[in-house]
């Protein structure tokens, strides 16, 4: 089991903040260090000093960190055209050495669509888009050099594409793709992802779901075993009741609902709720870090949680 941090910097951080938090993971020895890709606040926070953009973010991280992966959970496939998109992911790849793993999903939040001005399609529009952006960044990056790329879809279209530039990382970054959907998440996974996340749910939700994913790479062909399996879940620790409660009270939570839905409590209880989800196939935890002052929770699970696992 690998434990990842991922964090939400749209509730309010600055890049020195995520900086500051990142290079305490890397040196704390976790696997990876991921962030949302969001524009708006979320809940009653004031989100200052405000909004800051995921692949800028990961391209400083890229050059001031030298071991830690990074990525996205997930990339908004509302945000941006898929050809440059493809070529971001590619140079941040490049700039960390091939230490970038490239998390994408539909977009979800209407309200940050409205603050900033960009569209926001229904939900199977959505999904139609994801679908060719997954096909259009994977064949970018799989175009063998000298080679061009054109691609003829109902909402993206090129022509002649020169394919570069190339990740460092062949034949590209890692897929991540999640959500629970039934049945169009379960066959974009199968067909393109290198891990399968899900954010925020527990262990029969994550088992069930698993399932699907399995049954439609079987569908296809596809070995399950070629994936990754993980889980994004709320971290709470402490070494004492106190400590615990006054993390919780921190990011406006309760103790209770974390022990229920996230991963609070002791050491030795998160070290046990990791266990479930183990049992059920899931083989990284992006423990989601909504403190990012709090150092020292961070290095508590790297000390306490990480060695028995």
């Amino acid at each position: 089991m690998e434990l990842r941090i991922f964090t939400e910097p749209q509730q309010g951080a600055s890049y020195d903040d995520l900086l500051r938090l990142a290079r305490c993971a890397e040196d704390a020895g976790y696997g990876a260090f991921f962030r949302s890709d969001h524009y708006l606040k979320m809940g009653s926070v004031s989100g200052e000093p405000g909004p800051t953009d995921a692949w800028t973010t990961l391209a400083g991280l890229a050059r001031e960190t030298s071991r830690i992966r990074l990525g996205t959970l997930m990339t908004a496939a509302t945000f941006r055209l898929p050809g440059p998109l493809a070529i971001t992911v590619a140079q941040v790849d490049a700039m960390s050495g091939g230490r970038v793993e490239f998390g994408v999903g539909t977009g979800w939040y209407e309200e940050e669509h409205l603050a900033y001005g960009i569209p926001f399609p229904p939900l199977a529009e959505r999904f139609d888009r994801l679908e060719e952006q997954l096909e259009v960044i994977t064949g970018l990056w799989r175009t063998p050099a000298g080679r061009t790329f054109d691609f003829a879809g109902k909402y993206y279209t090129l022509t002649g594409s020169p394919a570069l530039p190339k990740p460092a990382q062949h034949p590209g970054p890692p897929v991540l793709l999640g959500g629970m959907g039934p049945k169009r998440t379960p066959r974009l996974a199968a067909r393109y992802a290198d891990e399968f996340n899900l954010p925020f749910v527990g262990v029969d939700e994550s088992a069930r779901q698993f399932q699907r994913v399995r049954a439609a790479c079987a569908a296809i062909g596809r070995d399950p075993a070629e994936l990754h399996w993980s889980n994004a879940l709320v971290l709470c620790a402490g070494r004492t009741e106190d400590e615990i409660r006054r993390r919780a009270d921190a990011i406006g939570r309760d103790i209770d609902e974390l022990r229920e839905n996230g991963l609070a409590g002791t050491p030795a209880e998160i070290v046990d709720a990791i266990g479930r989800y183990a049992a059920v196939g899931s083989q990284r935890i992006y423990l989601q870090v909504l403190d990012l002052a709090d150092l020292d929770h961070v290095e508590l699970v790297a000390a306490e949680v990480m060695p028995q696992l």
